[in-house]
């Protein structure tokens, strides 16, 4: 996996992400996030053409969150995934009360799997790279398991420098579910960024990933 993570050829993830918080501090839905994503990619470039959920399989209905193009084609793909929390966005003083995601097994599943698509959409045009973005306030998605004992995502485990590569099979010794297995052709490490710290209660630190991609 390359460390370029240039948005379109011109914008650098990390400046975005920062950019962004200091608008805002959280958000109500991923829908949300993707929005004012988009708005501080236009705000910080305003040369970059930004479309959002775009067909990309119109026969299979399958859409890319936001496709962002001017000296390259990028094509993102973000997850937004959240812990239980109440309280107010330091940024805008608006009120929030964020639902907690229980399924975390299912987030990293499905964050692995935009990775997969990402890879096979970037290798259709050389002049096109790829980026998952997850953004979460859910601290065990990026703290390391604090049991040995074995789960069924033990493969998908994001937790702060955790190295993906190859195959990644879903499952135990005991069972395992083929239909989940997912196959990465590049190589790609779980290197955790800061984001915002809204209170020191659980749920109050928001952190996020984000991995380059391309064919």
């Amino acid at each position: 996996m390359t460390l370029v993570t240039l948005i379109a050829g011109r914008l650098d993830l990390p400046a975005v992400m920062g950019h962004l918080s200091t608008k805002r501090a959280v958000f109500h839905s991923e829908s949300d996030f993707q929005f004012a994503f988009a708005q501080t990619v236009s705000d910080l470039d305003p040369t970059i053409h930004i479309r959002l959920e775009v067909p990309k399989r119109a026969e299979r209905r399958f859409y890319v969150d936001l496709i962002c193009t001017a000296d390259q084609t990028t094509l993102i793909e973000f997850k937004y995934i959240t812990r239980a929390w109440r309280g107010i966005d330091d940024r805008t003083e608006e009120r929030f009360d964020l639902r907690g995601h229980e399924a975390l097994d299912l987030a990293r599943l499905h964050f692995i799997h935009d990775v997969t698509r990402l890879e096979g959409w970037s290798r259709e045009n050389a002049d096109t790279n790829g980026l998952a973005v997850l953004l979460t306030n859910d601290n065990r998605l990026w703290e390391q398991p604090r049991t040995p004992t074995p789960t069924r995502d033990q493969a998908f485990r994001l937790h702060h420098g955790q190295t993906f590569t190859g195959t990644l099979n879903w499952g135990t010794v005991e069972r395992t579910c083929p239909a989940n297995r997912r196959d990465l052709r590049g190589t790609y490490t779980a290197d955790w960024n800061d984001y915002h710290q809204l209170d020191d209660r659980p749920g109050g630190k928001l952190r996020w990933l984000g991995w380059n991609i391309t064919g």
